[in-house]
């Protein structure tokens, strides 16, 4: 091979990964969380995705008003409750075996209900789905399940 075409070569390869590292860059928050706007306003909208989580067989384990906590600490936001649930009949998958447990620090799921400063209110969360790809096997069958009966009752409060 001449010179000239190994170095273009080069050059076009480096080009691709600092290309793909851009898109990476730029798309990784939309693909990584999604949110969607509730028709409802703030407290509304907690009351509905209580419901909602019971309603599809989920418990929620705990839940933080994040803007009552920042008001201890003197500062005021609008509205944002996190909530941390569970399905045992998916947890237990993940849980009985040692090698899955490596993804025990994203359980339980969590929800966020907030309110922006002009009064909008969004459900927001990780794109479970995508991010189970990435591991494969038992944890992307449980996390996709999972994440399909999240998104299920999900759409049920914003639509």
């Amino acid at each position: 091979m001449n010179a000239k075409l190994v170095t273009t070569a080069i050059v076009a390869f480096v080009a691709g990964i600092l290309v793909v590292a851009a898109l990476l860059w730029t798309q990784a928050p939309a693909l990584m969380m999604l949110q969607d706007e509730s028709p409802y306003g703030y407290e509304e909208t907690v009351a509905v995705f209580r419901e909602a989580a019971a309603g599809a067989g989920w418990s929620i384990l705990n839940f933080t008003d994040m803007q009552e906590v920042v008001a201890r600490h003197g500062a005021e936001v609008p509205g944002v409750t996190v909530f941390d649930l569970c399905s045992s009949r998916h947890s237990i998958e993940i849980l009985q075996r040692d090698v899955e447990r490596i993804v025990t620090p994203m359980m339980p799921c969590r929800v966020s209900v907030y309110e922006t400063s002009d009064g909008t209110t969004y459900v927001a969360r990780m794109n479970s789905g995508l991010v189970a790809r990435l591991f494969g096997g038992l944890i992307n069958e449980v996390m996709q399940k999972a994440s399909a009966e999240t998104e299920a009752f999900i759409r049920s409060v914003v639509n």
